[in-house]
């Protein structure tokens, strides 16, 4: 082969050559901007891509919406810190003051320093409630709203000292006190002359001893007044013709006024001294003086068969009932009768009504005609001028 034709043969193998690698460089730059434009292009996607190894040969891949972080973000806890103060601006040390979220979701405590100062560290954003405590002062409470990543300074907290109630009852023994108040009622009387000694104007009077009990019947049977009625009662039997067996004359009516006091001193004595001493029962009447008229109405009437027992609780009256039978059943000895066991039996039930009777006219009418000539004293050992029996009473309560 020439020459010639050689170099022809060796220039069209160079021009494919050169081709190739025209095109090879080509390639190679088409995949530098590639790898140089791919950076730029996933920044711009909406969702970030996270890949997560584990100890295989596995991977995760989590995709996280940015709106989602931008919430988490904001909802940050805060911090509430202030200082507790008294009236007088001194700071208060050890205040117990807690925190509590809407919800009572979030709770903390927290103890006032020496400095009066306290702290809460992560409280969630939102509405809480911070309330005080403290020994010897009464409790104080703030509400505020947290904001996300605040740290809040409350206004400073001033806590009152506490008010103190003392209530001071003086007592004495109860023995002397009880003396002192038979003593006043005593000198209770009706238009100032009629005697008026079982009834009390103290609701809390303190429980009768036997010996009480008895020098209360004596005097109210010894009493120039009962005597005078007694002896006023027998003249009208004795004009009436009464009790014809007693006859006229002096005679009869000392059988009459004989027989009527000893029926007074009897009854008197079962009813207010002998049963109420053996079955510790009170035989007073204790004033109520509130409520409706009804309630004391029933108050007044129950009287006869209700009473209060030197324990103070009330219970069924069997002193008067045992008394008004009982007398009745004396009174057979004294006056003539044919039939004993009818009279004892009738005359029973008439004492228990008259009874009654004085109770409603004790709630109703006898208080306000009731004076009083001595001194009172009361339980505290006070003494006032010229009381009556309403400037000492009690509260009333109901049986």
């Amino acid at each position: 082969m020439s020459s010639t034709a050689i170099l022809r043969t060796d220039t069209r193998v160079w021009k494919r050559f050169g081709r190739w690698q025209v095109r090879f460089v080509l390639v190679l730059l088409s995949c530098g901007i590639a790898n140089a434009q791919s950076p730029a292009q996933t920044s711009n996607l909406p969702d970030r891509i996270s890949i997560e190894s584990s100890s295989g040969s596995n991977a995760s891949i989590t995709l996280q919406d940015p709106q989602q972080d931008v919430s988490q973000a904001a909802a940050k806890p805060g911090i509430v810190t202030g200082t507790v103060l008294d009236r007088g601006g001194s700071v208060v040390a050890g205040a117990v003051v807690h925190l509590t979220s809407e919800g009572n979701s979030f709770s903390q405590q927290a103890i006032s320093g020496y400095n009066g100062e306290f702290s809460f560290a992560n409280v969630p954003p939102g509405p809480f409630k911070l309330s005080v405590t403290a020994e010897g002062f009464d409790k104080q409470e703030f509400s505020k709203v947290l904001a996300s990543g605040q740290t809040l300074l409350v206004p400073p907290m001033v806590i009152s000292i506490a008010t103190v109630r003392t209530q001071v009852k003086v007592t004495g023994d109860p023995v002397e006190v009880a003396t002192e108040q038979v003593k006043e009622q005593m000198q209770q009387r009706v238009l100032r002359f009629i005697p008026n000694f079982y009834v009390t104007y103290r609701q809390e009077a303190a429980p009768l001893t036997t010996k009480l009990k008895f020098q209360l019947a004596w005097k109210s049977s010894t009493d120039p007044v009962t005597i005078l009625g007694t002896a006023f009662l027998a003249g009208l039997q004795q004009a009436g013709d009464q009790f014809g067996e007693f006859g006229q004359g002096f005679q009869g009516y000392g059988k009459r006024f004989g027989a009527g006091y000893a029926d007074v001193v009897a009854s008197t004595f079962l009813s207010g001294a002998i049963f109420p001493s053996l079955l510790k029962q009170d035989p007073r009447y204790f004033y109520k003086g509130t409520g409706s008229i009804r309630s004391r109405l029933g108050y007044a009437i129950s009287n006869s068969v209700m009473c209060k027992g030197d324990n103070g609780r009330w219970q069924v009256n069997y002193s008067n009932i045992a008394g008004a039978f009982g007398g009745a059943a004396l009174s057979t000895t004294f006056y003539p009768k044919t039939n004993a066991g009818m009279h004892t039996l009738s005359n029973g039930f008439v004492r228990l009504g008259e009874s009654s009777l004085a109770g409603v006219l004790q709630e109703f009418v006898l208080k306000k005609l009731t004076k009083m000539k001595r001194h009172t004293r009361d339980e505290s050992g006070s003494v006032g001028v010229g009381a009556t029996p309403s400037d000492s009473m009690g509260s009333a309560k109901k049986p």
